[in-house]
């Protein structure tokens, strides 16, 4: 089936009401039929609905649609997209281990890898998501897993998926990949290897910047991958907070079970009901608002690349790009979604040129169908010193456009004046 059709049908099947839309189940909790049900549903030996913290129907057809689109087995919706990324490698490592982070993610993610990991006993290493080799050295005995995004925000570079997940895999390492810019539409991480992927829902999954949201997917088969595995004693052994559950043991699969039953019940990071249907209502248009965002960031891209005053365009749809192979080879007809960056020559000409623009919103925020201009340095990566800025591909004249979905030629003339102000 077609991801578009899945788009529209996948995870939700019609009650005897026969409604075409899903229903919002804006509860907190479930009626038991009798303290025999409620018994088996905690123990497992029966599957449904416990309280909202943990599963909800309506969210239950968003994580269940999205895990078709990636290709995944099975998904865990969250409060947010850092909240996703907590889980997948919170739910990997533990005080005393360490994981390996691309420089080159977004800004937030940089800071809960190098700080608030930090806090729990995790340490974070640093690779430049180009050099294998060198994230190579960085694994040891310790090391539970490799985290980089599919296509990089705000450096927009591509990552060699494929390069990343063999050296993972030969050392039996989890992989997990943000692929909240790329998208499923464009991009397959497990069909290259990868183990997790984790999404902010609230960028070009609602569409709209209307909810704030996560999702994390798990890939088929993790299991074989899991069970023995020397690194990851939690899945192989008995589970003191679940009377003895050993997860490679249950017939589901392990690492969202494990998510859902220790990680959301005890934090509670979870999703809305009401989120959950407005991203159910984004993955209907998905495919098509995310071919027409790459349509507009390529046609910007192209205007930019041509202007006198723009020191370097980053898109990989430009075949001068040089993440335009690995774009060939991993984005559906190579489409690079709409996220763009360019370079001018100061701090002060970047300022300048945001604050001149008008049809473009200075938010920090991407993947709305509303255009969206943001400087990097000087708000979603502040908190990094020079040295870190530099290493995630960040410059002072760095200006990041999250194109939208409004008629092309406005946007490039609304840039061209704001350039030339």
């Amino acid at each position: 089936m077609n991801l578009q059709t899945k788009a529209l049908h996948a995870g939700y099947e019609k009650g005897a009401e026969g409604a075409m839309a899903v229903p919002i189940y804006q509860t907190t909790a479930y009626e038991f039929r009798d303290v025999e049900h409620a018994g088996n549903l905690f123990a497992l030996k029966e599957l449904g609905y416990i309280y909202t913290r943990l599963n909800n129907p309506t969210t239950d057809v968003f994580e269940k649609r999205f895990a078709e689109l990636e290709g995944g087995e099975a998904a865990i919706a969250t409060a947010s997209g850092m909240s996703a990324i907590f889980y997948a490698i919170a739910n990997a490592a533990e005080a005393g281990d360490n994981i390996i982070c691309a420089y080159q993610v977004y800004g937030g993610a940089l800071t809960q890898a190098s700080h608030t990991l930090k806090r729990f006993g995790i340490e974070a290493r640093f690779f430049d998501v180009h050099d294998t080799v060198a994230m190579e050295k960085l694994i040891d005995d310790k090391t539970k897993v490799i985290f980089f995004e599919s296509l990089t925000n705000p450096s927009i570079d591509v990552a060699d998926i494929e390069a990343i997940t063999t050296i993972a895999n030969r050392h039996g390492i989890l992989t997990v990949v943000d692929n909240t810019v790329a998208t499923p539409v464009l991009c397959k991480p497990f069909e290259h290897g990868a183990d997790i992927t984790v999404h902010s829902a609230s960028k070009y999954t609602t569409g709209q910047g209307l909810a704030i949201g996560g999702i994390l997917v798990e890939r088929k088969n993790l299991l074989e991958k899991l069970k023995a595995n020397p690194r990851y004693p939690q899945f192989n052994e008995p589970d003191a907070s679940y009377h003895g559950l050993v997860y490679v043991d249950v017939p589901l699969p392990p690492y969202t079970l494990r998510t859902r039953l220790s990680l959301l019940r005890d934090l509670g990071a979870v999703v809305s009901p009401f989120n959950s249907w407005l991203f159910i209502q984004g993955i209907e248009t998905f495919a098509l608002r995310m071919r027409e965002h790459s349509s507009n960031a390529l046609k910007l891209a192209q205007f930019l690349e041509a202007h006198p005053k723009v020191k370097k365009v980053n898109y990989p749809g430009l075949q001068s790009d040089s993440n335009y192979a690995n774009a060939q080879k991993y984005f559906k007809n190579g489409a690079s979604s709409g996220l763009l960056s360019f370079e001018v020559d100061t701090l002060e000409a970047a300022t300048k040129l945001v604050n001149a623009t008008e049809i473009y919103s200075l938010v920090v925020n991407i993947g709305d169908s509303k255009s969206i201009i943001t400087h990097p340095a000087s708000t979603t990566h502040q908190q990094l010193n020079a040295q870190e800025l530099e290493a995630c591909g960040v410059q002072p004249g760095l200006v990041r456009i999250s194109c939208g979905l409004e008629f092309i030629d406005d946007l490039i003339a609304d840039l061209k004046q704001a350039i030339e102000a």
